[in-house]
């Protein structure tokens, strides 16, 4: 990639441009390079086996998984005996990530991947073997990354799309360090009743304590960097918030995983975590929220300004994610159900473009100290890929450092883009962006339309009792 930040931006960090050699301490503390995850390097993952069955000896069988496109965990279980054995791989089917949200395998009539499903080989991800959250004492869990027929990262995992796009920053001096905040409601497993709390209920103990404590202690036990549940607007509204880290591809790992725990401790307590954008109509929707800043080589904030003034840096990125913004769209509202949280009617969106303190404004920059200086993300509904989700607001803060050179950002507050508010018209938006689709991977882009027109597809084929109602 041909570097094209603007000269001015050089004030702000000293390695905007190509750099040959990251220091060790940056890239100790980022880890974002992800060699260690994408190259099966059995040494480690022995340690890291032989250490685990060491501390679980009672452990019987080891659940091995793929996060598909969706977010959705695809795998198998084996028996614990077998946990050495993948230093050498495991094998699963290439169309894995080619399935739709049923696990259907999308493709023509006539395509090798539809018709055949070749296998392809997997190696653990360093440092995801944990206790599942299924009888942790006797039940272990490991992450799969997928390797194509040549031995490289295959295209398609969501994984390796981020970090693709991450390699970008690495070789402009840039750090991403994120902090991501996830919203879903706790209903009554029977009958969907939502459980009263109230926003920022802090009643204690409640019948939420017993709950609370499981998910702490299990996330804990996961190595999961849990830092907060809060009580959100809505009842039984909660906010799981992870600590900021720069070890971006691990902390939308750790956002599925703790996803996935969620529900499993919610269904011990006769509950019912539901992650869905928009379960209930007249009730606030649910976000997958990101507070990211950029770090540089020496660990510095580029985002940092000695007053109240947003810096060039900050301000470039911003007006980057709103040009991108209509197209990102398709990918942080990957479901019809998405687009329902995200308009307050038919015409009317609910967010704004940006804003300072503002929680209606898409990229809100919250209040902070200038070391902390930070942009959060808002659009993102809970039921986005965190993986693709990061992948494409990156690339939006990309388009900003690297396209824009005028200096649009004079006015911020006249570059409100106008977003689509139904799945068709954002699909339109993002087939029509060629940054963010080459930023993403071509193939994976035009996958991700096929998909996402076959679920509306289907979703529009189906006959509502309220549309039986309507009708007489």
């Amino acid at each position: 990639m041909n570097p094209t930040f603007k000269p001015s931006l050089l004030k702000y960090s000293p390695a905007l441009f190509n750099t040959p050699v990251i220091s060790k301490l940056v890239a100790n503390e980022s880890q974002l390079t992800l060699e260690k995850t994408m190259t099966d390097n059995s040494s480690v993952f022995r340690q890291e086996a032989e250490r685990y069955l060491s501390n679980n000896p009672n452990t019987k069988h080891i659940d091995v998984y793929l996060n598909d496109i969706n977010g959705s965990f695809r795998g198998k279980r084996m028996n614990i005996t077998s946990l050495l054995s993948l230093e050498k791989g495991a094998y699963f089917p290439q169309s894995v990530y080619s399935m739709d949200k049923e696990g259907k395998v999308l493709g023509n009539q006539n395509d090798d991947l539809a018709m055949n499903e070749p296998d392809r080989i997997c190696f653990p991800v360093a440092g995801t073997l944990r206790p599942c959250g299924h009888n942790p004492a006797e039940n272990a869990q490991i992450l799969l990354t997928m390797k194509n027929d040549q031995g490289h990262p295959y295209a398609l995992e969501p994984r390796i799309i981020l970090a693709n796009v991450l390699r970008k920053f690495h070789e402009h001096g840039l750090y991403p360090v994120i902090a991501p905040e996830i919203e879903f409601y706790l209903e009554d497993a029977q009958n969907r009743k939502i459980q009263n709390s109230g926003c920022f209920h802090l009643a204690v103990p409640s019948e939420h304590a017993a709950f609370i404590e499981e998910l702490e202690k299990m996330a804990t036990l996961q190595n999961l960097p849990l830092s907060g549940i809060v009580c959100e607007a809505e009842a039984g509204q909660f906010e799981l918030n992870l600590q900021h880290s720069g070890q971006v591809a691990d902390i939308c790992e750790n956002v599925l995983a703790l996803r996935r725990l969620t529900s499993i401790v919610a269904h011990k307590f006769g509950f019912n975590a539901n992650f869905m954008a928009k379960p209930y109509s007249q009730m606030s929707g649910s976000g997958l929220h990101f507070h990211i800043s950029l770090n540089d080589e020496e660990g510095n904030n580029v985002f940092a300004s000695g007053d109240k003034n947003l810096n060039e840096m900050m301000r470039l990125c911003l007006a980057g994610m709103l040009n991108l913004m209509p197209a990102s769209m398709a990918i942080l509202a990957p479901n019809v159900n998405s687009f329902r949280r995200l308009r307050k009617n038919l015409n009317e969106p609910l967010f704004n473009s940006w804003g300072v303190n503002q929680r209606s404004a898409a990229l809100r920059i919250p209040c902070s100290g200038e070391a902390h200086r930070r942009i959060e993300y808002r659009l993102a509904g809970s039921d986005a890929n965190p993986y693709l989700a990061m992948a494409t607001l990156l690339t939006g803060m990309l388009y900003g450092l690297e396209k824009i050179e005028n200096d649009p950002v004079a006015d911020l507050t006249a570059c409100s883009p106008v977003l689509p508010l139904f799945q068709q018209h954002a699909l339109d938006e993002f087939r029509q962006c060629p940054y963010l689709t080459e930023s993403l991977g071509e193939a994976f882009s035009q996958q991700w339309i096929q998909t996402k027109l076959s679920e509306l597809t289907w979703f529009e084929s189906i006959v509502t009792p309220e549309e039986s109602t309507f009708s007489y």
